[in-house]
């Protein structure tokens, strides 16, 4: 793959577990923990969550179809990433404006809230409003299309659902639309708010801990879910410029594969991974050594770490890493666009986090995470995400601009 050109990011948002925005979030990610319970609405599990707490997200419009919990992460993550570029909608209407959002449910209505009040059930509010039916409101979780609604962007509009890459991908696939010159800016990330069949689904997989996750830890045995939205807004040089605009930093590297081996489970050798990473590393133009520090997948489940693990230890020797789901959970089609996010702001700051959740070291793995806060030093980073499918997507940030 050849070098490409590197893409501005000149503004950043999140909402999860561990804030309602970017800057509460790496607060958290430096001081502890939050500690994950059993979902709100299903109090008979005993499978822990990572939910986003009331404080950061008040409760829904009833009479508003973007009212879905996933709509309402997706759209408070995309004003603050707005605000963060300075700017508002006005400045946008003659602009070419792309939204490309990764999901893997969107927070797709409860089955059991279908079943019990039917497909075609509308409930009148006085005498001009209505609540959508939870048939209607499970149509209706199209963050790619709510966004561009929401603001009246009229450039291109998708939404990327490639299990849990798709938030990874999204930041990616978005790049080449600022590149070929089709857009002057890209609303890019991604968002998944909890799902009760997603959640059944992975606790039926045997793979969620009935504990606080414990990403490549010996006593590592499954992963929590969690939910939010991270969102970047990429720019064009030529937009920028006119706007006297500095970028936050550059999506340098992108690359993606498949694994092609198995419905749920990684490749043993990760070949997909490996492929996905040269892939990342040929587009950035950089070496291995050029990175800083890696922020892991790290679900906390056996076989992902696993070959974690064996990739830094061949690919990345002595290059420092850690998983932040300690801190979200993992937040499934959000989860490559939080630690997007998170990996720039690590940057940023020339230090990144603890690896929550980490203590006993595994005498199977070649390579451990950080137990502490970490010094780093450098100016590109890289951050991957594995999905189902064996989907792999792999990105490379800098705050160094090497046009």
């Amino acid at each position: 793959m050849n070098r490409q050109k590197p893409v501005p990011i000149s503004g950043i948002g999140c909402i999860c577990a561990a804030g309602g925005n970017l800057s509460d979030c790496m607060d958290t990610l430096f001081t502890r923990a939050p500690i994950p319970a059993p979902p709100r609405s299903c109090p008979e599990s005993q499978h822990p969550v990572f939910e986003v707490a009331d404080r950061f997200l008040p409760e829904d419009n009833p009479v508003s179809l973007a009212g879905t919990r996933a709509a309402r992460l997706d759209l408070k993550a995309t004003e603050e990433a707005l605000a963060d570029a300075g700017l508002n909608p006005d400045m946008l209407r003659d602009k070419k404006v792309g939204v490309m959002i990764g999901t893997n449910v969107s927070g797709g209505v409860s089955n059991r809230s279908l079943q019990r009040q039917g497909a075609g059930e509308v409930k009148e509010i006085g005498s001009r409003f209505c609540c959508p039916s939870p048939a209607e409101r499970f149509l209706a979780v199209n963050p790619a299309q709510w966004i561009a609604r929401h603001f009246n962007f009229s450039g291109p509009c998708q939404t990327i659902v490639n299990a849990c890459s798709a938030g990874g991908d999204a930041i990616g696939l978005a790049g080449a639309w600022i590149r070929s010159g089709r857009c002057d800016m890209v609303i890019a990330g991604g968002v998944d708010a909890f799902y009760e069949v997603t959640y059944y689904g992975f606790i039926a997989l045997m793979n969620c801990d009935i504990e606080p996750c414990k990403p490549f830890d010996a006593r590592r045995n499954g992963l929590n879910l969690g939910e939010g939205a991270g969102i970047m807004v990429l720019e064009s040089d030529r937009m920028l410029a006119h706007r006297g605009k500095k970028a936050r930093a550059f999506v340098s590297g992108y690359g993606m594969a498949s694994d092609a081996y198995h419905f749920t489970a990684p490749d043993p050798d990760a070949g997909g991974l490996r492929l996905a990473v040269r892939d990342a590393l040929d587009s950035a133009g950089v070496r291995p050594s050029d990175i800083a520090f890696i922020n892991a997948h790290g679900t906390g489940t056996r076989d992902n770490d696993r070959i974690e693990s064996h990739l830094f230890h061949d690919l990345f020797p002595g290059v420092p890493f850690g998983s932040t789901k300690g801190y979200t959970g993992h937040t499934l089609g959000a989860s490559g666009a939080i630690e997007a996010a998170f990996t720039v702001s690590c940057l940023e700051r020339q230090q990144a986090p603890a690896s929550a959740g980490f203590s006993e070291p595994d005498p199977e793995l070649p390579v451990h995470p950080v137990r502490e806060n970490t010094p780093i030093c450098g100016t590109m980073a890289l951050s991957e995400t594995l999905a189902f499918g064996g989907n792999n997507s792999v990105l490379i940030f800098t705050t160094e601009n090497r046009s």
